[in-house]
């Protein structure tokens, strides 16, 4: 008996243990002043919310927005591009997002979440894209307040 239970409590253990979330962000460092960042749209994500989060988050910072499709306006020199993706267990929920932040063409910010086996046991793998990606955009925004 006692063997099972610890076994059952190791499982279980490791079962949290790999729902964890990964985030990873290397932060826009600038001097300046953004005054405007361009969100390219990404029609392969389906997470409904995902470009109206990123919109509200960036304006908190002070950082005026503007959606795109296609090729970039002329005015647009800080560029947001992103991919995300969704899981499935009983309903949909994000799993995956990664963004990338250009500056004329050249990398200058990205972040990176990733919740780790999908969530596994953990009840937080169902939080709306809000609570997942708006700390991620504030980290990567950091400096422009």
């Amino acid at each position: 008996m006692r063997l099972v239970t610890s076994l059952l409590l190791l499982s279980f253990t490791g079962l949290m243990l790999a729902s964890c979330t990964s985030v990873q962000v290397r932060p826009l460092v600038t001097k300046d002043k953004v005054d405007l960042i361009c969100i390219q749209r990404n029609p392969a994500v389906k997470v409904d919310d995902f470009v109206m989060v990123l919109q509200r988050h960036i304006d908190a910072h002070g950082i005026a927005s503007r959606v795109f499709d296609g090729t970039k306006p002329d005015d647009c020199h800080y560029v947001l591009t992103y991919t995300a993706r969704r899981s499935w267990d009983f309903s949909p929920y994000l799993s995956v997002a990664h963004l990338w932040l250009q500056k004329d063409g050249r990398g200058v910010a990205s972040s990176d979440y990733h919740l780790r086996g999908k969530g596994g046991l953990a009840l937080t793998k169902w939080q709306g894209t809000e609570a997942k990606i708006g700390p991620v955009i504030d980290k990567l925004l950091a400096g422009q307040n």
